[in-house]
């Protein structure tokens, strides 16, 4: 081993020597440590245990090893602060925190909203972000009445159905074939901002080329040009929006993706509404979704870099600059670099050096790894699953099927775009107090009934002089379907797929959870035409209302919570056994639902208990949320 590692593992990073053991299999092995087979589902801090003078030496080596002597001072109050949270107020000697101090941690507990102005310019470019992706998804929704008689792909034949499917499957397709998977390499070159200037410029261009292609063939390609930066884009800014933000607000900062997708999909169909009577509408629709890329293009240029990424670049003197924008005091900054640098080094441990194809085969052998990999596909799978999309890229044409006008169609598509924008408000406050799970539990079967009797609605004969209910019922029902879908599986699947993977796989997990994601969405986009023509809008519905029901038992079984965890503490959530956790799923969750809510009478019982899966060990995240609710 050379000098440099020998340093690190003797920081603090690791604290004690059993812990490494633990890692190598070695003598002396302590179990809890092990990140394959957590069997006791505990949520480790890897700097508990080790004596005060042990690690304040580890501390010193690791300043002199990473360039921050400089911080040395802060270094120490912050080890000590991330080793015993609870006791921050206890700390005596030199490190002994000042008033000011203690004043700011409390703070950090009790008003966890408040944010320093770079932290808050950070996620309200990544808002941007998202809105341009949401726009660029609804450009094609309201030009499907148009663009295919123009290019001579109108007719009702099998090609025609498929080449218009295939244009509006076109940035889907690049996504998930091209632009996820060049996530990993560019953020490897360039970092999560050079990233998202990469991908902005392909938000802008062919986007702008699209308004004037004159063949589907040359609109295919902007199309495919323009998934490119998609897929990019989604891959990368929910990962940025996550290593930024503090855990105890993460969720509700790294959802604010999914309601400024929502927001660009209501503004997109607001834009499609607006010049509907305009000369060449259809051209408009298409093209001015570069419009948000604009701001984006520069405002990232003013957000700092991801601490994360710096340090796994290994260059800590930035890190620390970044991590000072992103928080109030440098005791912050001091506590959550050492932090997290603990649980990297047991991740480098468990994963080492790896290339691109070594981290994406790795996803599915290391079985920590694996399992959030599950996970992720799992919701992200389930946002295809649960039938959003069909409504989000053929809305016009479902309720033009429906019995409305092309007008009354396009004003109804811009009704549901408003719906799935302001529903997602409530995850702001939900998705980090409930949690991600509990939202995808409880919202599903909502959208499954809803899905269901909006196609069941269908069935009223159009000449039955019950038109006027028959298209109210439909709206009604749509509506109250992305009600339930915008707070739950909306905000959720890039959340959770940003956060569940270690910092050395965090860009392959997250381009393979997308690249699922928009990949399936492809398939959709290109199938639901056929669909819709042999099943008619009740069949294609009522598959989807099924594929909830599907989704929703999926989830139950394979989706830990990740609510107010670090992404590092993460590490200990998914290496607890996928068969243990859907053990624990069936034989005593589903059984105390059962006795508490579902059974009558003297069967139910209100003071049932269910016993928690997971033990969390003293950290900054549960101690920071115990002052809270103190």
């Amino acid at each position: 081993m050379s000098d440099t590692k020998e340093v690190a593992a003797s920081h603090a990073v690791s604290g004690n020597s059993s812990e490494i053991e633990a890692l190598e299999g070695g003598p002396g092995s302590n179990p809890k440590a092990d990140l394959s087979q957590n069997l006791e589902a505990k949520i480790i801090n890897p700097l508990e245990g080790i004596p005060r003078d042990q690690l304040m030496r580890d501390v010193e080596a690791f300043a002199e090893m990473r360039g921050l002597n400089e911080h040395l001072p802060m270094l120490r109050k912050g080890a000590l602060v991330a080793q015993n949270p609870s006791a921050a107020a206890e700390i005596d000697g030199d490190e002994a925190l000042s008033q000011e101090e203690l004043t700011i941690l409390e703070n950090e507990a009790k008003y966890k909203w408040r944010m320093p102005p770079r932290l808050f310019l950070t996620i309200a470019t990544c808002s941007i972000g998202a809105a341009v992706q949401g726009w660029d998804q609804t450009g094609s929704n309201g030009a499907n009445l148009w663009f295919p008689d123009y290019y001579g792909i109108g007719d009702d034949s099998t090609r025609s159905r498929i080449l218009v499917g295939l244009v509006n499957a076109g940035p889907y397709i690049g996504s998930a074939l091209i632009g996820c998977w060049l996530s990993d390499p560019i953020n490897n070159w360039f970092g999560r901002r050079g990233v998202i200037f990469f991908s902005a410029h392909f938000c802008i261009w062919p986007v702008i080329g699209s308004a004037f292609c004159e063949t589907w063939e040359q609109q295919l390609a902007c199309r495919l040009l323009m998934g490119i930066g998609m897929g990019v884009k989604a891959s990368t800014v929910p990962i940025y929006a996550a290593e930024n933000s503090p855990a105890a607000i993460r969720g509700a900062l790294v959802m604010s993706w999914q309601m400024w997708t929502a927001f660009g999909i209501m503004l997109g169909t607001a834009f499609n509404l607006a010049i509907y009577n305009a000369k060449w509408q259809w051209r408009y629709m298409l093209g001015a979704p570069f419009l948000p890329a604009v701001p984006l293009l520069i405002l990232i240029y003013f957000c700092p870099e991801s601490p994360r990424w710096y340090m796994k670049k290994d260059r800590y003197s930035e890190a620390w600059k970044s991590m000072l924008m992103l928080r109030h005091h440098e005791l912050q900054v001091a506590r959550d670099i050492y932090y997290i640098s603990a649980q990297l080094e047991i991740e480098h441990q468990v994963v080492g050096t790896t290339h691109y194809a070594q981290r994406f085969g790795q996803l599915f052998t290391i079985p920590r790894v694996r399992r959030a990999t599950l996970a992720a596909f799992t919701v992200m799978i389930a946002q295809q699953m649960c039938g959003i999309n069909i409504v989000a890229f053929y809305s016009t044409t479902i309720f033009k099927e429906a019995g409305f006008t092309e007008f009354v169609a396009m004003l109804g598509s811009f009704g549901f775009g408003m719906v799935n924008w302001l529903f997602a408000f409530p995850a702001f406050w939900t998705i980090d107090t409930f949690g991600r799970r509990s939202l995808l539990l409880f919202t599903f079967p909502q959208m499954f009934w809803t899905l269901l009797a909006a196609g069941l609605c269908t069935l009223i004969p159009i000449d039955s002089g019950l038109q006027d209910v028959r298209s109210g019922l439909v709206c009604l029902f749509v509506f109250l379907f992305g009600a339930f879908y915008s707070p739950g599986e909306g905000p959720v699947p890039y959340a959770y797929a940003a956060e569940v993977f270690p910092l050395s796989h965090r860009e392959a997990g997250m381009s393979f959870s997308v690249a699922t994601c928009l990949g399936w969405a492809s398939v959709l986009s290109m199938t639901f035409p056929f669909l819709l023509d042999r099943a008619t809008t009740v069949g294609a519905f009522g598959m989807y209302a099924g594929l909830n029901l599907v989704a929703f038992i999926m989830i139950f079984l394979w989706v830990p919570e990740t609510m107010q965890r670090t992404l590092e503490e993460l590490d200990w959530v998914f290496a607890v056994p996928s068969g243990r956790f859907m053990r624990y799923q069936v034989g005593t969750v589903l059984p105390f639902w059962c006795n508490r809510w579902l059974l009558f009478g003297f069967l139910r019982d209100r003071n049932a208990k269910c016993p928690p899966l997971y033990q969390f060990e003293d950290t900054p995240t549960t101690a920071a949320s115990r002052s809270a609710k103190n």
